[in-house]
């Protein structure tokens, strides 16, 4: 899928999406899932071939053997994988849409969602000059976007967060370094403290904790986790390492839309701000992200953005920027309908596994 812009972050820019979806048919219905992970293996280890490949082979093999396949069942079914947690999102949220389709329920409804449109805002990638970063951001704030999140590396933080503040003062703002930093730029990026920003993301490695805990420690502005965060065992060792204070959970990095919930359920005993972070999913992946971020503890608007903000064409019917807010889907499951002739004309493959 092409995207209506370039993205660009510290681990490389993309021009289009490889989408990986998963359809589950069932006696009683069928579902849709998406495998968020990217083309090459940058944002972490896993990458959208290679998920494709464990699926058919591992993932989606046990599942037959199931009497009554649920989504609840399918993290035991396919518990020698290890790792791949995007492709065990994808088919867990296939299941679950089947599931919740042939019961009448919505995602949200399932999840113990508490409102029925959730904030978003826009991640914005590194641009070729901080004129047309401004330019860029004024481009959303014009849209509707209450919110704005700039990627940042090491030459491109300090003078770019600073144009944007000074042209916008009093948008809600934040920085994703994406892990392009060490432990020696602590002192350097303490200096974002004075732009009054909701949190800065992920500046270390994944596992530097102690790094993140020494940046807590200097600065005012919340530090968040992203790729630190793979589990509730992960956001608890990170949270008694005092290396954050906000989470961001993302269904595809944490293996599904089921431990995304314990994850939130886990902060909101801890009292910890979570949020929900994008991935640049179609519709698919999207409508999950929207149902998600339903749950009482996602109080930061999170990286969900409208379709027009990263496609032209979408596969289901578009979410739409309303007062900084997308609807929650009505029907039932995922609540969207993949359009297969949008599939067809974006030269989508199938391949089919079916039980021996």
């Amino acid at each position: 899928m092409p995207l209506v812009r370039p993205f660009r972050t510290s681990f490389g820019s993309q021009h289009v999406r490889d989408v990986l979806l998963v359809h589950v048919i069932t006696d009683a219905s069928d579902g849709w899932g998406e495998c968020p992970a990217h083309a090459e293996p940058f944002y972490n280890e896993e990458f959208v071939d290679a998920s494709e490949m464990v699926l058919q082979r591992w993932l989606i093999p046990p599942l037959f053997d199931q009497v009554h396949l649920t989504g609840d069942r399918v993290l035991d079914a396919s518990r020698l994988v290890k790792g791949y947690n995007a492709a065990r999102a994808s088919i867990e949220m296939a299941v679950l849409d089947a599931e919740l389709r042939a019961a009448g329920v919505r995602l949200a409804s399932y999840l113990g969602g508490v409102r029925e449109h959730v904030k978003v805002g826009v991640s914005i990638g590194i641009t070729d000059s901080i004129a047309q970063l401004v330019d860029v951001v004024r481009g959303y704030v014009a849209d509707g976007y209450c919110r704005a999140k700039l990627k940042i590396e090491p030459g491109w933080d300090i003078a770019a967060v600073r144009a944007v503040r000074e042209a916008f003062p009093d948008l809600a703002l934040q920085v994703d370094a994406n892990a392009s930093y060490g432990p020696n730029d602590v002192a350097h990026l303490a200096q974002l403290d004075s732009f009054e920003m909701l949190l800065i993301e992920q500046p270390f490695a994944v596992d530097d904790l102690a790094s993140h805990a020494a940046l807590a420690s200097a600065i005012n502005t919340p530090v968040c986790l992203d790729e630190s965060i793979l589990s509730v065992r992960s956001a608890q060792l990170a949270l008694d390492a005092l290396a954050c204070s906000v989470i961001n959970i993302k269904i595809g990095r944490v293996g599904g839309l089921l431990e995304a919930k314990r994850i939130h359920d886990y902060c909101s005993q801890r009292n910890v701000q979570v949020w929900c972070g994008g991935m640049l999913e179609s519709g698919v992946g999207r409508a999950a992200n929207v149902a998600l971020a339903t749950l009482s503890g996602f109080t930061l608007p999170g990286d969900i953005s409208a379709s027009d903000r990263y496609f032209a064409r979408d596969v289901v019917e578009p979410f739409v920027l309303v007062d900084s807010s997308l609807a929650v889907p009505q029907g039932a499951g995922l609540g969207v309908t993949v359009d297969e002739r949008v599939l067809h004309e974006l030269g989508a493959t199938r391949v089919s596994v079916r039980s021996s």
